[in-house]
């Protein structure tokens, strides 16, 4: 068993084995029918079923109430396009530096171009609220790697400052600065996100929409996984599991995303600042705890990783 399956395993299985119901209960017909033709028969038997547990948790009541915010106010297209300029930006000059914060930068910019692509086919229900929330989800990872980077360190939050610090000590292999971030922003970031732009509509709750998104991520692990190897650590997909750990992947983050969902309608329904004050607490050490496990298990040195760079990125 390789050390990120060690990892992903100490953080999900006991949540599935304490549900005890995912083979019991029924398939989606959607969801299965999605891993038809996939090669991986593990990912076929994990993921539909823990779909429809998913679909069994239901969002807790809350009311419509408008966004008011300045950033993607008209929820249009364009939002997500001016996003996409952005990272493309970023990522360029990270990769010129072979910096250790490109590995996050690459792959974010790959999710964002997929819910790009989403967004424009029609696969959710709500165009202007996923334009929004992703536009103001990116907001937030500008604004915190950009104050990192002016040496600015007020205010940052626990689990983005362990995944920072890493990437400037360049003391993690890629894998392991992809976890960090990914931890952070969603973790930390997300459910401030969901709150401030809201968690339902005129028409409804928009946890069906956050939901599906989950689909979309299983078909990002391999391409995103070969091109951080391909392009800036060569060990990044050097797990030797087959396609097992891309089906453990879409377990946790299926998992962290129910739990990013459930953070924000605490914040939401939280009736008094101090009772707000502590969902923001529960939500700081979630992320924190979960960033010193990755900050600990995935040491490496930079030298392979670095001259791998800068030949390739």
């Amino acid at each position: 068993m390789t050390v990120l399956t060690r990892l992903l395993a100490a953080v999900v299985l006991p949540s599935l084995l304490a549900l005890g119901v995912l083979a019991a209960l029924p398939t989606p017909a959607a969801s299965a029918a999605a891993y038809d033709d996939d090669p991986d028969p593990l990912r076929g038997l994990l993921l539909p079923p823990l779909d429809g547990v998913v679909a069994l948790l239901a969002p807790i009541p809350v009311p419509a109430t408008p966004y008011t915010g300045d950033v993607c106010a008209s929820g249009a297209d364009a939002c997500i396009d001016d996003v996409v300029a952005r990272m493309e930006t970023r990522l360029e000059r990270l990769t010129g530096e072979c910096s250790h914060s490109a590995i996050f930068s690459l792959a974010y910019l790959r999710v964002t171009e997929n819910v790009r692509d989403a967004v424009r086919s029609g696969y959710f229900d709500d165009r202007a609220w996923l334009n929004r929330v992703d536009a103001v989800f990116a907001e937030l990872y500008f604004d915190v790697t950009g104050r990192w980077e002016a040496g600015d360190r007020t205010g940052i939050p626990a689990a983005w400052r362990i995944a920072l610090q890493a990437e400037d000590d360049r003391a993690m292999s890629g894998l392991g600065n992809f976890l960090l971030a990914m931890n952070a922003h969603i973790n930390r970031d997300f459910p401030h996100v969901l709150a401030t732009v809201g968690l339902a509509g005129p028409d409804g709750s928009h946890k069906r929409d956050h939901n599906r998104y989950n689909n979309r991520l299983d078909s990002l692990y391999a391409p995103v996984f070969a091109e951080e190897a391909t392009r800036f650590d060569p060990t990044f997909d050097d797990i030797d599991a087959g396609t097992a750990e891309e089906a453990v992947a879409g377990v946790v983050m299926r998992g962290w995303r129910e739990m990013v969902w459930r953070h924000a309608e605490a914040l939401v329904l939280a009736r008094t600042p101090a009772a707000r004050r502590l969902v923001e607490r529960e939500i700081e050490l979630y992320a924190a705890l979960q960033a010193q496990l990755i900050r600990a298990v995935f040491v490496a040195g930079p030298a392979q990783r670095d001259a791998w760079c800068a030949a390739h990125g």
